[in-house]
């Protein structure tokens, strides 16, 4: 028998602590065929969220399924995220969450993608920001701080 995968219940967990603490939870999600996202809004196959309270309506984080209703350039849009396409959670305004590691599926996806395209799974500032309440509105959320990699943020270890 398969262990259920600790993916939703770690994002719950990381969700709740952002919200406790007055902080912005961001996800960064790779895109695919499955997921239900504004199309406009995806750079180089990924997506970042805001999935704050303010942010997002009807908001449920399944344990195989993130959906939500977001306003992104003032259309009401139905978001619908697999939980195995989140790369990580954190918060917008220190960087401290989690990136989570690729499934084989995704991997097996970068690693078919033609020479030349990037096949980054982390979040970084490159990444569209689209804050699901503001997306359009020519505000683009503040990326988290950069660590020693050039372009990608550090995600904190929360203890």
């Amino acid at each position: 028998m398969d262990t259920p995968s600790t993916r939703p219940y770690l994002l719950r967990a990381l969700y709740e602590w952002c919200t406790d603490n007055g902080f912005t939870p961001f996800i960064a999600v790779q895109v695919d065929e499955t997921v239900r996202v504004p199309m406009e809004f995806v750079k180089d196959g990924e997506i970042v969220l805001n999935v704050s309270f303010d942010a997002t309506s009807a908001l449920k984080l399944g344990n195989d399924y993130i959906e939500f209703k977001g306003r992104f350039g003032g259309v009401a849009r139905d978001i619908l995220v697999p939980v195995s396409r989140v790369l990580a959670i954190y918060a917008r305004e220190n960087g401290q969450g989690m990136a989570f590691p690729v499934n084989p599926a995704m991997k097996q996806e970068s690693q078919t993608k033609p020479a030349g395209t990037d096949a980054v799974h982390t979040p970084s500032p490159a990444i569209a920001s689209v804050d699901a309440g503001t997306a359009g509105a020519g505000t683009e959320p503040t990326p988290p701080k950069s660590g020693s990699s050039a372009g990608r943020p550090a995600l904190t270890r929360i203890k």
